[in-house]
């Protein structure tokens, strides 16, 4: 699959690559103070959508799973404890310093036996085909260079049958509230970003990049073109975050 010649880093058109490249250092740059960062700008609240995330996975005991970008391992902390230690949940993410965040953060937690980490680009996920029962990929979808490939991989590593999860920003529904979340993300975000961890950049670029990235519908649209079937959609927080899913048929 050709990649797309264009894509956007934030608001800046950049080639694959280059955005490849910049977001690796965006995580170098933001993976110690991640889950810190993750609080104070939810207000907690992504707790709660990845566990609404976990619970439409519909994940069962010694079922195998994937979790794509998974960062600091707040869904595989969930997903190792349903599928037990008949099942397994592989984390990965393109970049090693979220990588080895989420392995320190779950062993802490004590859960070792069946988690394995494998750092991966989402695009080319090293696993061959019909492996998983669910893949799963949680605020990550838009930090991907080329979407579509990271979709085929995805869909190509699901047992057919199995379930996609996708948790992600999206595109606020209510205007009032679209009025107050964009005057709290420009503002308050980066600010944020620089008090706490001494990098407002890293955090404009979280701001932007969720404005470029597809809307409820077109996510639907490119999941469909990538093979998967039997889709839907829930808006959380007035449509902040959205979870698509989609199965393998």
């Amino acid at each position: 699959m050709s990649r797309s010649p264009t894509t956007y880093f934030g608001n800046q058109p950049v080639s694959p690559e280059e955005k490849t490249r910049r977001v690796m250092g965006v995580f170098n740059a933001v993976a110690s103070h991640y889950d810190v960062m993750n609080d104070l700008m939810s207000f907690g609240v992504h707790r709660l959508w990845k566990r609404f995330a976990v619970h439409l996975a519909g994940v069962r005991s010694g079922q195998q799973v994937l979790d794509v970008a998974g960062g600091t391992g707040d869904l595989a902390y969930h997903f190792a404890k349903i599928v037990g230690p008949k099942g397994r949940v592989v984390l990965t993410d393109i970049n090693p310093s979220m990588l080895s965040r989420g392995r320190s953060a779950l062993i802490d937690r004590g859960l070792v036996a069946n988690i394995h980490y494998v750092q991966a680009n989402a695009e080319h996920l090293p696993f061959g085909d019909n492996i998983f029962d669910c893949v799963t990929i949680a605020f990550g979808l838009r930090n991907v260079s080329d979407q579509r490939a990271a979709l085929a991989a995805m869909y190509g590593s699901l047992k057919f049958g199995g379930r996609l999860v996708i948790l992600e920003f999206s595109r606020v529904r209510l205007p009032l509230l679209r009025r107050i979340y964009d005057a709290y993300s420009f503002r308050v975000v980066p600010w944020l970003g620089k008090v706490v961890v001494g990098d407002d950049a890293s955090y404009r670029y979280l701001v932007e990049s969720i404005r470029k990235h597809p809307d409820q519908e077109s996510v639907v649209k490119l999941m469909s073109e990538a093979g998967f079937r039997s889709i839907d959609y829930y808006n959380l927080s007035g449509g902040i975050v959205a979870i698509h899913r989609g199965n393998k048929v």
